[in-house]
């Protein structure tokens, strides 16, 4: 029962009506069945809803959604008798260049764990097993399997901690993978501090830690120090650390039969709330109202970066022709790269979209522009591409000059951004940026959409075009979504999840040199600040900022208060303000609500998110907002007394619609 007995499954026993233990694949939806070596077993009943990647679920910043995520996977995992679903993963988005930045959630802590506890419930309430991962610090993929991360302890508890703990303490996650990296110079897999001492110590975890596949490294330490379940593919399983090694350990006294006793009932507990539970859920699978929940977190996940000239929404009533250029128009993003795809029921790509809704009417005519195909080289993802296909670029201004408009798709896609491997630089791939040149100067009434899960540098797009959209690989509703955001009929309401620095060497990590290490060591120099704290904290302006997205209509903030004016440490701070929609659309509007310290006895980043609020406000109507946050909430970690310290004095509550656009503001006291 501690090892695999397959790709995904491990051992049960029958004599005792104990079943197997079934995993599978989850950040984007429920995984293929698949053969020894990973190929797929070809079945024809396998198929699932694709949903959008973790960060344009993070972009939505709305945690109900995560909930329906969650809550959607977890029934058609149960479907598919799916016992634990690996999913959420969340690590901290340290570096932009990170690989499985797409499947992770933000730079934030904060939004993290509230994102990561309604995914968690969600998929719980179905009686699967959530799996978070990958615990702790997995922020890269260059070298993911040995690189040892030293970072402090504050820095670790503040940043890389509190979303794991959140999924585990509010949550309720009846499981966890540990990460393939080392944490100070031991594996996670074998991390006695982190598995024994913080997660099944202080946070009171009564479930199983699974181990990231191959990710184990001994015997007797990986079974004295935390991790239950050793899961892998390469055959044949009885050689694993805890198959035939594990059972000699134990008869020559090294791995205490207690020990033993605590992985069994850790994972009985499991089934107990799963496969061997009573009064389960009906169970389904691609259903309609799956199709509805991956349309609604890619119609809130979009973000409106630039409409200068407002082509947008578009006026469809005085369109004749549109011209879609881009293979990221046709391109589908359920499957590419290494690591974890759906076979997807179907997949609505852009132009189908945008024909969908708007070919009765209008003229649409297609140019591909670039390929699209990826074949990587090393284990970084360089921008490999040799020349821009010219007669691709020709043809493709010629198709936008003989349009009304053109709009143009460009970004990454699932070979490019793709696990174990980390991108070489924030550059556009498959040389898109002349193509852009040329589209823009054949039909200056060009929208430029990037498809991405991560940043990029678009510093030219952002500089020579006026209608930017920034989308995901957004779930089998993409196309359909996408289209009806542009033509208005959903007003963008997506939030950047990130920071999009202006140069690579911006971003803590790069400009401290601390990525990807060296001699298989990396030293978060950064400490606290990560994401929008360096660039907020250091006054350097990012290309675009943590939080940032526009809408087609306009919010103005006013009246800020708090309940009390001083409070103490036990105390909810509760602000309220109005927030009018002054514009003609109706639409959504993130209400974000940072906190600043002045001359704190500790180096605290210019500004922490603590509280959010999404909510809707029809033209004209102005909403009361209430935010509230805990006074222990704003406690820094003393690492002298491994304590969390609520420190007396002045705080600075900031309202705002991003980090760096505050528009209201107040200030309290802590006795």
């Amino acid at each position: 029962m501690l090892h695999a007995n397959g790709i995904f499954t491990s051992a049960g026993v029958k004599r005792l009506g104990i079943p197997d233990l079934v995993t599978d694949d989850g950040p984007l939806g429920v995984r293929e069945e698949v053969k020894p070596g990973w190929g797929s077993a070809n079945l024809t009943t396998d198929s699932a809803t694709f949903f959008p990647n973790g960060s344009a679920l993070a972009a939505t910043w709305n945690p109900e959604l995560a909930f329906r995520y969650g809550h959607d996977m977890g029934e058609e995992a149960r479907k598919r008798n799916i016992t634990v679903m690996l999913a959420p993963a969340f690590n901290i988005c340290r570096t932009p260049l990170c690989g499985r930045t797409y499947e992770y959630y933000s730079e934030d802590p904060f939004l993290n764990a509230r994102l990561a506890v309604q995914s968690v419930k969600g998929m719980q309430s179905q009686h699967v097993a959530a799996c978070v991962k990958h615990y702790a610090v997995n922020n890269q993929e260059v070298e993911r399997d040995f690189v040892s991360v030293n970072v402090d302890e504050r820095t670790l508890r503040e940043i890389y901690l509190p979303a794991f703990k959140a999924s585990i303490t509010e949550g309720n996650a009846w499981t966890i993978m540990s990460a393939y990296n080392k944490l100070r110079g031991t594996y996670c897999s074998e991390n006695d501090y982190l598995l024994n001492h913080i997660l099944k110590g202080e946070w009171k975890f009564k479930g199983m830690v699974i181990s990231d596949w191959g990710g184990v490294h001994s015997t007797v330490n990986a079974a004295n120090h935390g991790v239950d379940l050793e899961m892998g593919s390469p055959l044949p399983y009885n050689t694993y650390h805890f198959a035939d090694k594990l059972l000699d350990s134990v008869k020559a006294g090294k791995v205490s039969m207690r020990v033993i006793d605590d992985k069994i009932r850790r994972i009985l507990w499991v089934m107990y709330h799963t496969s061997m539970s009573e009064n389960k859920p009906a169970a389904s699978i691609n259903t309609p109202q799956h199709s509805k929940t991956a349309y609604d977190i890619a119609t809130e996940s979009i973000v409106l970066l630039k409409n200068e000239n407002h082509l947008l929404p578009l006026n469809t009533a005085a369109i004749k022709s549109i011209a879609v250029i881009g293979d990221n128009a046709t391109h589908t993003f359920h499957l590419g790269g290494f690591g974890a795809g759906v076979k997807a029921r179907y997949e609505v790509t852009a132009l189908a979209g945008l024909k969908n809704k708007l070919g009765k009417d209008i003229a649409i005519t297609f140019a591909q522009g670039y390929s699209g195909v990826y074949r990587p080289s090393r284990r970084n993802a360089g921008n490999e591409f040799g020349k821009p296909d010219s007669a691709m670029i020709a043809q493709a201004a010629a198709t936008a000059k003989s349009a009304d408009m053109a709009i143009l798709f460009i970004g990454g896609n699932r070979d490019y951004e793709s696990e174990s491997r980390d991108r070489k630089d924030l550059s556009l791939p498959f040389n898109e940026q002349p193509l852009v040149d040329a589209v823009t100067a054949a039909n200056p009434k060009t929208i430029v959409v990037v498809v991405g899960g991560a940043p990029y540098d678009i510093s030219q797009i952002k500089k020579n075009n006026h209608t930017i959209v920034w989308s995901w690989y957004n779930g089998s509703e993409n196309g359909n979504a996408l289209a009806d955001v542009l033509t208005g009929k959903i007003n963008p309401s997506g939030k950047l999840p990130f920071t999009f620095p202006a140069q690579l060497k911006d971003s803590p990590a790069h400009a401290l040199n601390a990525y990807p290490g060296e001699n298989l060591k990396v030293d978060y120099k950064e400490g606290i600040l990560v994401g929008y704290r360096w660039f907020d904290t250091k006054k350097i302006e990012p290309l675009y900022c943590f939080g940032y997205g526009l809408s087609y209509t306009d919010f103005k903030y006013s009246g800020f208060t708090t309940n009390k004016k001083s409070y103490k440490p036990t105390d909810l701070i509760t602000a309220t303000l109005k927030v009018k929609n002054t514009g003609k659309y109706a639409g959504k509007e993130t209400v974000q609500l940072y906190i600043s310290k002045t001359g704190s006895v500790v180096e605290r980043a210019e500004k922490e998110l603590k509280a959010f609020k999404k909510l809707k406000i029809a033209p004209g109507e102005t909403a009361s907002v209430t935010l509230n946050i805990p006074v222990k909430d704003l406690a820094y970690y003393d690492v002298k007394t491994s304590k969390w310290v609520v420190e007396p004095g002045k705080y600075k509550l900031l309202a705002g619609t991003s980090s760096r656009d505050i528009e209201q503001s107040g200030m309290i006291t802590v006795d």
